[in-house]
Order: C-alpha cells, then structure tokens, then sequence
C-alpha cells in the first residue's frame, strides 16, 4: 500500500473522488483524508509536508542525544490539505536498546493516531480518563500541554493523548517501556515555525511502524 494513498484508519484501499462521491471513500470506513504514500525521510520530504498541512507537525527538538528523524506520514489531498500528520523519530531507549515515538497532530475524528496506538478510534477521549492528572506533560508550541495515558492500547507501546492549538495530540512509544521518555517534558515544535532550522534535522531509516503500525 505505501505507493498510493490509504484509509487513514485501516490502512485498506481507498477510492479518490468521482462521479458517485466527491470525497476519497473507504470500503470500511465511509469518507476520510486519505494518508498520502510515505517516502524515505528527508529534508526535502518533511518541508514538503509541512507546507501543505493545515495542522501542526510536531517533532522533540532540539532531538534527545542519539535519536533521528525516521519518517513522516500526513492524512489529506491537495484540495483540503493536510488534516493530521505523523512524525517518526527513533533513538537510545531510557532503558537501553532502541526506542521509536510517533507524534501525531490530527483534527477530530481523522483517526490516524487511533490506528498508530491501537485503540478503537477515532478520537482518544474514550480512553483518557482527564478526572486523574495527566500522567506526563510536554512544551507543546512554548506551552505546557498535560497528556493522559490511553488505555486499551497493545502492550508493546505506550500511548499517551492530549489537546495542543485546538487539535488532538497523540504521542505513541515503542516498546512500552520507553515510555519513560514522556516524562522527561519533552519540548515540541511545530515544524511549520522551524524555518531555515528544518535543515538541520538529522535523518535516519524510514520507520517501518510508520507503514505498519
């Protein structure tokens, strides 16, 4: 599936626009923003994302020591931009071996962050329980963000959920335990106001956890 666009919450076959409907369709899910192909991590890949999205592209920056930038995925056509975004960086774990954290920004009910946790989507509130603190906190954009740990997500990853600049913010980690790293309060930026910064970025392998969660 990585050379055409896919169901942002199954990752099955999607049809573009036509004479019956004139949104991309799901055979399982109805309407939805497709998630364009991912290709190889790169500047130029990941300035290509960040200015045709309408949502933030949130990365850990400056990188903890070690980690690189593995890949970028974003949901959306050419005709309503970007509507969510996945970035991908992997590193030292807190714990030894190698960690990955896929940060997803997405408007509701989008659904790709739902796919990358493993939980029944599309949206985290279901499985956030917001009448506990959060359970970690980053700087999201220069401001605190609380996040909640999702329940119901496979025990390989941690998954933690928040709202930052109006839109859901997901942060999944592979494997569970470098779920520590969250609560560390990472700082996140939004790419799209990085500028000549974005060329700095170090670039690793393509995630696999990018194409198949």
């Amino acid at each position: 599936m990585r050379g055409e666009p896919s169901c942002p919450k199954c990752g099955g076959r999607v049809r573009a626009p036509g004479l019956f409907a004139d949104t991309w369709q799901c055979d399982v899910h109805g309407t939805v923003h497709p998630v364009q192909p991912v290709i190889p991590p790169s500047v130029e890949a990941l300035g290509v994302v960040v200015h045709r999205t309408q949502v933030p592209v949130w990365m850990p920056w400056p990188l903890p020591v070690g980690w690189l930038f593995t890949g970028v995925a974003c949901a959306g056509d050419d005709r309503s931009g970007g509507r969510a975004t996945a970035v991908a960086c992997s590193g030292p774990g807190p714990l030894g071996g190698m960690g990955e954290l896929i940060l997803v920004a997405e408007e509701l009910g989008v659904g790709l962050g739902a796919r990358y946790a493993g939980v029944d989507g599309p949206d985290p509130g279901p499985s956030m329980n917001v009448e506990k603190p959060p359970q970690a906190k980053v700087l999201a954009a220069g401001r605190p963000t609380p996040l909640w740990h999702v329940s119901g997500s496979p025990t390989d990853r941690a998954v933690f959920a928040g709202e930052a600049l109006g839109l859901w913010l997901w942060a999944v980690v592979w494997p569970e335990q470098s779920g520590l790293l969250m609560y560390d309060e990472l700082v996140l930026t939004d790419l799209r106001d990085a500028g000549a910064e974005l060329d700095l970025v170090p670039c690793g392998a393509l995630s696999p956890r990018l194409l198949e969660p």
